[in-house]
């Protein structure tokens, strides 16, 4: 897999939005390496940690999120499900799972319901190791406030309090598991 080259097919140009998708995707992949090679013991696999971290925030640019340079047609909240179906046009499942199951500490078929995002109702938590480290690394680098420095984790915490507590009750598991 050439990570650039699927990047450069949906962000053709040098600019703004392609600046930030590229910083936060460096951070956050940067960030789960970092963790993964602290636990060998769990035997993550890196490659695939550095190619999906590069990859779990692909479909942004099909949102409507000008703050970030995104001008598309679809709720912001719906990037992962939108990556995901790329990714699966290209051949790659488990990186399409990334993007689809990274979204806070993971979506419910009851939120989905109840919230209307307007994307297939099932749940969207993530499962393996490798999907959970790319989540968690992910709430420590947002597109717009932090996105040349992390949050603390206590700013994640708070973050995911406004969530739900079972949010803040997984980034408190996962930080025991890769911290």
């Amino acid at each position: 897999m050439d990570v650039n080259e699927i990047i450069d097919k949906y962000y053709p140009l040098d600019n703004e939005l392609k600046n930030i998708y590229m910083v936060h995707a460096c951070k956050v992949a940067e960030f789960a390496l970092e963790l993964a090679k602290k636990h060998p013991e769990l035997n993550m696999d890196l490659q695939f940690i550095e190619e999906a971290a590069m990859l779990h925030d692909l479909g942004i640019f099909l949102t409507d999120a000008p703050g970030i340079h995104c001008y598309g047609k679809a709720q912001y909240l719906c990037h992962g499900v939108l990556g995901a179906e790329l990714l699966r046009s290209l051949g790659y499942e488990s990186h399409a799972r990334v993007c689809e199951r990274h979204t806070g500490t993971g979506l419910s078929k009851e939120q989905v319901l109840a919230n209307g995002w307007g994307m297939p109702a099932k749940d969207y938590f993530p499962e393996t190791l490798e999907e959970q480290l790319i989540c968690f690394a992910d709430k420590f680098f947002s597109k717009t406030k932090y996105l040349n420095s992390a949050r603390t984790f206590e700013q994640v915490v708070e973050s995911m309090s406004r969530i739900s507590e079972e949010s803040v009750k997984k980034v408190k598991e996962w930080a025991v598991l890769f911290m």
